[in-house]
């Protein structure tokens, strides 16, 4: 009989599904896939690569071990919140139904689940974060019953210690400015926003093009593939300034894309002095992933520190 995907384990879920005497307040069904529709402001992307193989094949192999979560959909069948990557797996997979626990959820509260539980994720993207850092704060502000506002800086905002935005930082382990730094990526065009996602433009940089409007950030793209390389923080930092002084076109972008950039540093490290610290059986490929993740721990925490 083929696998239909459902191989869970009730038992570790109960805790979740149990109100204080014991009885379950959710049940665990079989859904056909057919009747789950993706969630409609999704910012999480599922991507078709090496992970969504393995999610395949472990699917294949032991089912869906962990349901997914969904609401009624308002025109019929369901809206998946959680979930997203293991509904595709099974597409891949052959499968045609699998667990669901449905939820009755307003939108804010919705959103705030769909957000939370995509952040645990290892390896998420800069435009995911942006808009899952957005969507979250823009529901927890309604939640909270405090007006919508739209004037996100570098700098974060004024808003007193007891509002939504700080609760959020504590939430997630990111300081309030890094959390608006993410959320201004928001307002940057998709081919800018790809180059972020794809670490051929830092961080910084971008959020000063995102004050720029559209119009001026096509032509830094014009500029970028000219040059073969993006703007530094600084460049594109005096571009804003321009910007806001109505001063801001296409030769003045050139010119400061033309601007001589600090030499790049090249570190060469002996395989001798780092091979000592791995196991035997470890890769070139393993040991340069260790590092690098390593590097961006250490770079994080000292990034945290500065914004304090």
């Amino acid at each position: 009989m083929a696998n239909n995907g459902i191989n869970i384990s009730l038992n570790s879920y109960d805790d979740l599904f149990k109100t204080d005497e014991g009885r379950k307040t959710e049940e665990i069904k079989p859904i056909s896939i057919s009747e789950l529709k993706p969630f409609e402001r999704q910012p999480f992307k599922v991507q078709l690569d090496e992970s969504m193989d393995e999610l395949v094949e472990s699917i294949k192999q032991s089912g869906v071990l962990a349901p997914i979560v969904a609401r009624p959909h308002k025109n019929g069948g369901y809206e998946i919140l959680s979930g997203h990557r293991r509904v595709k797996a099974c597409e891949i997979a052959g499968i045609t139904e699998v667990p669901v626990v449905v939820k009755n959820l307003d939108d804010d509260t919705a959103t705030i689940l769909l957000v939370d539980s995509n952040l645990q994720r290892e390896n998420i993207l800069p435009s995911e974060k942006a808009f899952a850092y957005q969507l979250k704060l823009e529901a927890m502000k309604r939640k909270a019953g405090r007006p919508e506002r739209d004037n996100y800086s570098q700098i974060g905002n004024n808003y007193d210690p007891s509002t939504s935005s700080e609760e959020f930082s504590k939430q997630i382990g990111e300081s309030k400015n890094q959390i608006f730094r993410y959320i201004r990526l928001t307002n940057l065009v998709d081919p800018l926003l790809t180059m972020v996602d794809e670490k051929k433009m830092a961080l910084n940089a971008a959020v000063e093009l995102s004050y720029l409007g559209s119009k001026e950030q096509s032509e830094v793209l014009e500029a970028i593939e000219k040059e073969a390389g993006a703007p530094s923080i600084a460049q594109a930092a005096k571009m804003r300034k321009f910007s806001q002084q109505g001063n801001l076109n296409s030769a003045v972008i050139d010119s400061i894309m033309m601007e001589q950039k600090p030499e790049k540093l090249k570190i060469t490290i002996s395989e001798d002095k780092i091979k000592k610290f791995f196991p035997k059986s470890y890769s070139k490929q393993q040991i340069e992933d260790t590092v690098m993740k390593l590097i961006e721990g250490w770079y994080r925490k000292r990034q945290q520190e500065m914004e304090r």
